[in-house]
């Protein structure tokens, strides 16, 4: 009996650890996706217009960001009385920098461009099958004093992004990628807080904090718009 007992305990204990270990990164995302909305939710999401406020060494920005799905992103900023404005599309990306001496559309360089693919996606873990995306989970690691799963997520262009994902909430707290800055190559390490859902049912962060070791920037979204009429003309380059 004493044995039996023995038998079935070890059983219900093997049977139990691999309950806890048999999550995969597609389950974890799946979790993901249905706690910041729903995949049918989010995928009726074609556009987006957001508004923050960002501060960089202690000097506040308006910054303005326009989203087509799949299509382009857009993003304006204006600092010390100067606009810049960076936009990347499924065909390419431009910028217009008046810090570099200029106010004229500039082509983004391949390696840049290369680093910020995939931008013009507003979700980008949602139907990343589709996307030519693959997943790798690294196993669990700390965020704060939260566990959080670590996936690793490669999309077809090869740009690789590291995402931690709260195994509570499944909200993604913290992202890290490699970036270009000055000609130098960084690390980018992303945290996101202050989880609210919008109007349409959406949980998106609030505040993001944006570190590129010796650089980091603060950004509090103000406002958002989900689905208004954007100009796709918005993303083309004028010659």
């Amino acid at each position: 009996m004493k044995k039996q007992f023995q038998g079935l305990a070890l059983s219900a204990f093997l049977l139990l650890s691999t309950g806890l270990h048999s999550q995969t990164a597609d389950e974890i995302v799946a979790k993901h996706i249905e706690a910041i909305g729903g995949k049918d939710k989010l995928s009726s999401i074609k556009s987006i217009k957001m508004e923050s406020t960002m501060n960089m060494m202690g000097n506040d920005a308006p910054n303005t960001a326009y989203i087509l799905d799949g299509k382009g992103y857009r993003n304006e900023m204006e600092m010390m009385g100067q606009k810049m404005v960076q936009v990347i599309t499924d065909k390419g990306g431009w910028m217009i920098n008046p810090m570099q001496g200029s106010t004229d559309p500039q082509e983004l360089p391949a390696d840049q461009l290369k680093t910020l693919a995939g931008r013009f996606y507003i979700v980008p873990l949602l139907n990343y099958q589709d996307k030519g995306t693959t997943l790798e989970l690294q196993g669990k690691a700390k965020v704060g004093d939260a566990d959080n799963w670590k996936i690793k997520v490669t999309d077809k262009a090869a740009n690789i992004v590291t995402y931690y994902i709260d195994a509570k909430t499944y909200y993604i707290t913290q992202q890290e990628s490699s970036g270009e800055m000055m000609g130098n190559t960084v690390t980018v390490t992303v945290n996101y807080s202050d989880y609210k859902k919008t109007d349409s049912g959406w949980v998106v962060p609030y505040a993001t904090d944006i570190n590129m070791g010796q650089f980091s920037i603060a950004s509090k979204l103000n406002k958002i718009e989900v689905n208004p009429t954007i100009d796709p003309a918005l993303f083309e380059m004028k010659k």
